[in-house]
């Protein structure tokens, strides 16, 4: 960009920050323009000499002031265009000729009330312009035909519907920025949301990911202490589950925490996150259950259906949790019992077993609920399901949720 276009759109931008000044340089160009213009023309030729007064300095000056009062054509539109007509009024009076600072200072006078004010005073405005300038053409001591009359009438209203127009232009564009700034803070204020809710999910990932694996790699620990004199080849058997729990655990953190990696992080690795577990994985995680001496048995009722990504995660971590739950206040001496009942329009997850410990399960610090229960709630919740916790008819504890199978 060269230095004389950098230097126009400066002094351009300079311009659109201080309106006054612009004003004021419009209003002295039209008088550089102008001035010479009246004093210059003849109005002595064709017979009008004794219908006009020559131009003369008290003349000039009064058209000058006219003119000069459109500095203020944006800060006060109507007084100046009531002062631009009572200026001509006074300039008519005294049989001046019609000029252009005059003319031109009318036309921007009426532009500038249409397009800077409300429609309330831009309607009166319009209305006294139009009375004023039908009422100079008939005064004027020149005969003027129909056409001549109707077009200048044709012009005025031309000029205030221009600035009528704009303004409600610019109303339009400053209420689309206005939608696209708040359309931004309600984007940012999602993102947010979103980030908390993103927070949350991993937080439920990780506990029930942790709480599993650990309380199946203690169990296991405590067995292989009690049996490891007397039985080295069964105590090997837990150890060896320990570390395969335990390597799984890792890989699941891993596959979790994956999700705050950037994607160029990804990109370096090489690799793609697993997919989350769901039903279809829940053989594996009850095979997990057994190794530790948990009596497990699965319940399938009805037509299997395939529910969608969000339940399927949701009702794994359930029965994961709720086996978990078994596992640490039960112990590993109760059994448990997992059915799934599916119907055209929902899954129903039951989880129940005869363990003593139901009382711990309930409460947590304070007798507050845990954290596993607090998640599970929000799972189900999060899936439009219901879900039921409490103890179970005839001793032990049950777990109970109704998902949609489209959350």
């Amino acid at each position: 960009m060269s230095p004389r276009i950098r230097g126009l759109l400066a002094f351009r931008a300079w311009l659109q920050s201080r309106p006054l000044a612009a004003d004021a340089l419009l209003a002295v160009g039209l008088l550089l323009v102008g001035l010479p213009q009246l004093f210059l023309d003849d109005v002595g030729t064709g017979g009008l000499e004794s219908r006009f007064r020559s131009p003369d300095v008290p003349g000039g000056v009064l058209v000058a002031v006219i003119a000069l009062a459109l500095a203020f054509r944006r800060r006060a539109p109507l007084p100046v265009l009531l002062f631009v007509v009572a200026g001509g009024a006074v300039l008519s009076a005294l049989r001046y000729p019609p000029s252009v600072p005059d003319v031109v200072a009318f036309l921007v006078a009426v532009y500038s009330v249409a397009a800077h004010r409300g429609l309330a005073q831009s309607a009166l405005g319009g209305l006294l312009a139009c009375t004023y300038f039908v009422v100079m053409l008939l005064l004027l001591p020149v005969s003027t035909s129909p056409m001549v009359f109707l077009t200048d009438c044709a012009l005025v209203i031309g000029v205030w519907m221009l600035g009528r127009n704009l303004r409600l232009r610019r109303a339009y564009f400053a209420e689309l920025e206005s939608r696209a700034a708040r359309l931004e803070r309600a984007r940012g204020t999602d993102a947010r949301a979103a980030r908390i809710e993103e927070r949350s999910r991993i937080a439920r990932e990780l506990h029930d990911v942790v709480a599993h694996h650990v309380s199946v790699m203690t169990v296991q620990a405590g067995a292989a202490r009690r049996i490891i004199d007397r039985d080295a080849g069964s105590a090997r058997d837990a150890m060896s589950t320990i570390e395969e729990v335990g390597r799984t655990a890792l890989s699941e953190m891993r596959r979790i925490v994956g999700v705050l990696r950037t994607e160029r992080d990804m990109d370096r690795a090489g690799g793609e996150l697993a997919p989350q577990p769901g039903l279809g994985d829940l053989g594996e995680l009850l095979d997990h259950v057994r190794e530790t001496g948990l009596s497990v048995q699965l319940w399938i009722e009805g037509e299997a259906r395939t529910p969608s990504p969000g339940v399927d995660v949701a009702a794994f971590r359930l029965i994961q949790e709720a086996l978990t739950n078994t596992l640490k206040h039960a112990g590993a001496q109760a059994r448990a019992w997992v059915r799934l009942y599916y119907t055209d329009d929902h899954l129903t997850v039951e989880i129940e077993d005869d363990g003593p410990g139901t009382a711990t399960i309930m409460a947590g610090d304070e007798a507050r609920p845990g954290h596993g229960l607090v998640g599970m709630y929000e799972r189900v919740a999060l899936y439009g399901g219901e879900l039921r916790i409490g103890p179970r008819v005839g001793g032990g504890f049950g777990v109970r949720a109704r998902f949609p199978l489209e959350a």
